[in-house]
């Protein structure tokens, strides 16, 4: 595994990202997560030329010195990566081999205070991957109840959301990572023993509403339907089960899998033609990985290939 020697960021399940990608010279691949480049770097080293997104502008930078490394074949895009076709196309390209995306928050920003984006040391309640657009903070101190409460239940599956979020407007203004984390922590009667902090469920959906991080995902898997070509490889790793789920019945509507039409039912309309075929299952990280990297255990890993299908019309509410 390579790690990146600016953030110590291990990017996970590369091996098998690796795998199922397939990378070789010759090939354009889109990374469409960059974060401190590692699945680029594995991609790029194996003779392939990189498209890589990432709408971190922090991210962008630090991965610059790359772009040297890489003579040509690596190309960063300061984009979210809803836009990698439309951005790629207006550089001419309309079709890629591959597309890897590692969904949600990054080691990198994790772990700097001052981006936010946890508990594990003080700092301002920011969340936003961009940097710019309402904040966390913004949106605990000025929403109502019932729009966090709603938040936290849908986006966190905090059980007790109506609870934390009367504790949340009670408790305003909120101004750090550590206002936050205390008001949730008392609202549910934590205690210090519990080996998970109640606090992460209320950060995970909060900062999954302030980026849009799920229609993000959306719309990001409609826009790989469109760029990759018969026989690319969509890849894709999430975190939780809010993402997985997204990405399994994205590829499930779009592999037709679990769709029948009846020859014997007049009038019957066949569905358009499957964008995706070959599915794979869940694959996790093994053991081993997880010892290394205690982060890759909640991840998942689903690939499936592009058939030579036209993109169907809004494929992206299909999940």
């Amino acid at each position: 595994m390579n790690a990146s020697p600016a953030s110590g960021h291990i990017p996970v399940l590369l091996d098998e990202v690796v795998a199922a990608v397939a990378p070789a010279p010759g090939m354009s691949i889109v990374d469409a997560t960059f974060g401190a480049g590692g699945y680029s770097r594995a991609l790029l080293d194996a003779g392939a030329r990189v498209f890589a997104f990432d709408r971190d502008p922090h991210a962008i930078a630090e991965g610059e010195a790359l772009v040297a490394r890489y003579e040509g074949r690596l190309s960063l895009h300061a984009r979210r990566f809803s836009q990698m076709a439309d951005e790629l196309r207006g550089l001419g390209v309309d079709k890629v081999d591959a597309v890897v995306m590692d969904i949600g928050v990054s080691s990198m920003q994790l772990d700097r205070a001052e981006r936010g984006f946890a508990f594990s040391a003080d700092g301002p309640l920011d969340m936003r991957m961009a940097g710019e657009g309402e904040s966390a903070a913004d949106f605990l101190n000025t929403a109502d109840e019932a729009a966090i409460a709603d938040v936290l239940y849908h986006y966190g599956e905090e059980r007790q959301s109506r609870r934390v979020a009367r504790a949340i407007v009670a408790a305003r203004p909120l101004e750090t990572t550590g206002d936050l984390a205390r008001v949730v922590r008392k609202a549910l009667g934590h205690k210090p023993h519990e080996k998970k902090d109640p606090a992460t469920r209320t950060f995970q959906a909060v900062r999954i509403h302030v980026n849009d991080e799920l229609g993000e995902l959306r719309a990001g898997l409609a826009a790989a339907e469109v760029l990759l070509r018969e026989g690319g490889v969509l890849a894709v790793v999430s975190f939780h089960s809010l993402e997985d789920r997204i990405v399994k019945r994205f590829l499930k509507a779009a592999s037709g899998a679990g769709r029948a039409v009846s020859r014997h039912l007049p009038g019957e309309v066949p569905g358009p033609a499957p964008t995706f075929a070959r599915v794979s299952k869940a694959i996790r990280a093994s053991e081993a990985e997880i010892a290394r990297n205690p982060r890759a255990r909640s991840s998942v890993l689903r690939h499936a290939v592009r058939t030579a299908a036209a993109p169907r019309p809004h494929a992206g509410e299909a999940s």
